[in-house]
């Protein structure tokens, strides 16, 4: 490189420096030299040029060093120019290696990156990452020199500035960092994580993220509604993190309040305080609001008459409580009445955000006739009481009508300082007759389908543990629920049948744990005594031609067992094994024991379940519900019970977790999971089965957390080697499978006395 440079250094010399022949290059660079010289020192125009020629002579095309030559004054601008030499270092390592193509995706998002960074060290971390990324994702073959690119490299360089918009670099490090350690050898879900494509990459950026959270403000907002408000709410977040285009914003419907699932501190109000006063502002709109017509509106008139319901509600507030002013004020952008030229702008907005302002703050300062007027008319409706919804419609009309100007539909629309991000998307205030053709299309595909239409139920996410890192993996499994298909219900009863020895045993085993103590239930169609009063008027209003009540029965109570049980069958692939010397399978032996065993449950009266699982990797664990709480032993339960098949794969952790799900809800002092499985954890997605052994470990610790017991009763005659590593001292092992039918009450028997 030269050693200096005078300001005189021309356009000619300058492009005799980059020495490059690229035309669409020749084409650009007045405009980019121009840009370069007015941010960069006559030194760093000098290592600004040298920097692109080595760019150019890179090989990789055109589109590198026109990003280059693009981006570098902003870059500079934000960092300093002496980060130009890490960068070229970097780009140095990436040409080297097999990622040459992510040069270009890294500078085009370098200028972004920089603007959030802000100074040469900050970016500096920023480029030690992606290296640590490049190598612990770049494949190679046989094990020596790196030969296969990352793919998830270029789709870091595209996702970095929205990234850095909502982590610090110790959360993109370690977003990063768990994108390594759990997709670093598979291709295409490196891309997916990377490129924020895959539910986990989300879920991790979601626990990074800086600012305050919903979820861990959601009992102090509860608090507040109550408290303040004396109102119960649902909140409901969405994510801020996945929008660039159109961020979504706060709303209310009949399924609760829907929230951004994270508030940054801004203008002196702390994240916090923000979900108050968003919440405040739509708790007055329920209150105060009320909707209107919307066909004859335009959206212009429709966007006036909503700024002038929001600025009621927040005056109705703020004369609540007066203390809420300061944070409306705070939150609430200040416009300068010259910072939009109608000229050459749409400055509808600009006079929206403005009028806003000066309905809020006496002080505002503007001297735009029509907005000192409407605010006078404002105020003097609001003088005498709260006013009204249609009130402010007819003042918002009148302020789009006398303040039009042609420039209002130019396609280019002063956005700075119009957005007002506390309050509510306004959907409440507008009802509409007669949809459009699109609106009736959108129905129509939202219309809900009957239950036998419907495919699937959505599924239920768990996390799973990763014993390496001593960390969970967020939202890893997913969880479908389904209703088992139906067999033929007489299968069971000739079970039943053919244990009818051992069910007179049991029977009479279980008449001994049934409580004694009763509690009558009167009012009963039917029961197992009849009511004699009720009975006798009935006779009465039927001798008498009145309608007799049919509910002459009554039924008893047992009140001493408070226990719930859910038994959770393992439906694997190895079910289909023969047990040698019976002719049967492990299913058939298993759907013996559970018939026997929910037949003397149901006599008894414990509240118990029965439900299913196998899975085909962490996208697909199946879940079927086979008997519920509430639901009598009968032919339904039968029918399903018989209609069991097995196939797949074990993954119990997410299992359990989703059993918890179920039995934790139940209102009962003692909680029993009964696990029924013939092997040891294991996924066709897993190499290590320690894996989820570890990951099931972790799941009985969170059950016993949550007051529910569980206990194995396993059918592998090795699991003596890993059972008692998940469940510790809560487990059995049956050698003798073909003695399940009997063993399995007795079990129950002794684990429920």
């Amino acid at each position: 490189m030269s050693a200096g440079i005078d300001d005189s250094l021309s356009q000619a010399d300058a492009w005799a420096q980059l020495d490059t022949r690229f035309a669409e290059v020749e084409r650009v660079f007045p405009d980019v030299w121009k840009a370069a010289t007015a941010e960069l020192s006559p030194q760093g125009q000098v290592d600004y040029l040298e920097a692109a020629r080595r760019i150019g002579k890179l090989g990789r095309g055109v589109e590198p060093l026109l990003a280059f030559l693009e981006e570098w004054p902003a870059v500079a601008g934000a960092a300093g120019e002496k980060a130009l030499p890490a960068l070229m270092q970097f780009i140095d390592r990436l040409q080297k290696s097999p990622n040459g193509r992510a040069i270009t995706p890294l500078l085009q998002s370098l200028a972004a990156v920089a603007a959030r960074l802000g100074s040469a060290a900050q970016l500096q971390t920023y480029l030690d990452i992606a290296l640590r990324l490049m190598e612990q994702s770049t494949g190679s073959i046989h094990g020596r020199e790196a030969t296969i690119p990352s793919t998830g490299l270029p789709e870091f360089f595209v996702q970095a500035p929205a990234l850095l918009q909502q982590l610090s670099l110790e959360g993109l490090a370690n977003w990063v960092e768990y994108g390594i350690r759990n997709h670093a050898s598979h291709p295409e879900r490196q891309k997916d994580y990377f490129g924020l494509q895959s539910a986990d990459s989300r879920a991790v950026l979601q626990r990074e993220r800086h600012g305050t959270l919903l979820a861990d403000c959601e009992r102090s907002l509860d608090a507040y509604l109550r408290g303040l408000w004396a109102e119960t709410a649902i909140l409901i977040p969405y994510s801020s993190a996945f929008h660039q285009l159109r961020q979504p914003i706060p709303y209310f419907d009949s399924l609760g309040y829907r929230l951004p699932d994270a508030y940054d501190a801004a203008r002196g109000v702390s994240g916090l305080d923000r979900y108050r006063i968003a919440l405040a502002h739509m708790l007055g709109h329920r209150r105060w609001s009320s909707p209107l017509i919307a066909d004859n509106w335009s959206p212009f008139q429709r966007l006036a008459v909503e700024i002038l319901e929001d600025c009621r509600i927040d005056t109705l507030l703020i004369r609540e409580y007066p203390g809420l002013r300061r944070f409306f004020l705070s939150l609430h952008p200040q416009p300068g009445e010259g910072d939009c030229d109608p000229q050459t702008t749409s400055c509808l907005l600009h006079r929206l955000a403005m009028l806003s302002r000066a309905l809020l703050n006496p002080g505002h300062g503007y001297r735009h006739p029509v907005i000192l007027e409407i605010a006078g008319r404002f105020h003097g409706l609001l003088q005498s009481g709260t006013s009204s919804t249609s009130e402010m419609a007819a003042l918002g009309l009148d302020f789009v009508t006398r303040t039009r100007q042609a420039s209002d539909q130019f396609a280019k629309v002063h956005f700075a300082d119009t957005v007002v991000d506390y309050r509510d998307d306004n959907r409440h205030l507008w009802t509409f007759i007669e949809p459009d053709d699109e609106e009736e299309s959108s129905a129509a595909e939202a219309r809900p389908q009957r239950l036998e239409e419907s495919s699937s139920l959505p599924p239920r996410l768990y996390p799973e543990w990763d014993a390496q890192t001593q960390s969970y993996r967020p939202d890893w499994v997913s969880v479908y629920d389904q209703l088992q298909s139906n067999g033929e219900p007489a299968k069971i009863d000739r079970l039943l049948a053919k244990h009818s020895a051992l069910g007179k045993r049991l029977q009479r085993l279980f008449d001994l744990l049934k409580p004694q103590n009763k509690e009558r239930i009167r009012y009963q169609e039917e029961g197992s005594e009849l009511d004699l009063d009720i009975a006798l008027r009935a006779l009465v209003d039927y001798k008498s031609g009145a309608s007799p009540d049919p509910r002459i029965h009554l039924r008893h109570r047992h009140r001493d067992r408070d226990l719930s049980v859910l038994l959770l069958l393992d439906l694997s692939e190895s079910l289909q094994d023969t047990v040698p010397g019976t002719g049967q399978t492990i299913l058939e032996l298993s759907q013996e024991a559970v018939s026997l065993l929910a037949w003397a449950i149901d006599a008894l009266g414990d509240p118990f379940a029965i439900a299913g699982f196998h899975s085909n990797t962490r996208h697909e664990v199946r879940y079927a519900h086979i008997k519920g709480f509430r639901e009598p032993w009968g032919e339904p339960v039968k029918a399903r019970l018989a209609g069991l098949e097995a196939g797949w794969s074990t993954r119990m952790g997410a299992a359990l977790r989703h059993a918890a799900h179920y039995l934790g809800a139940r209102n009962t002092g003692k909680k029993l999971l009964l696990v029924l499985t013939d092997g040891m954890p294991s996924d066709v997605d897993v190499a290590d089965p320690q894996q989820l052994v570890a990951d099931s470990r972790q799941a009985v610790r969170e059950l016993e957390q949550q007051g529910i017991f569980p206990y194995c009763i396993s059918l592998d005659a090795q699991a003596d080697s890993y059972v008692g590593e998940i469940f510790a001292r809560q487990y059995t092992v049956i050698d003798q499978i073909e003695r399940l039918p009997e063993r399995l009450p007795q079990l129950f028997l002794a684990l429920t006395k």
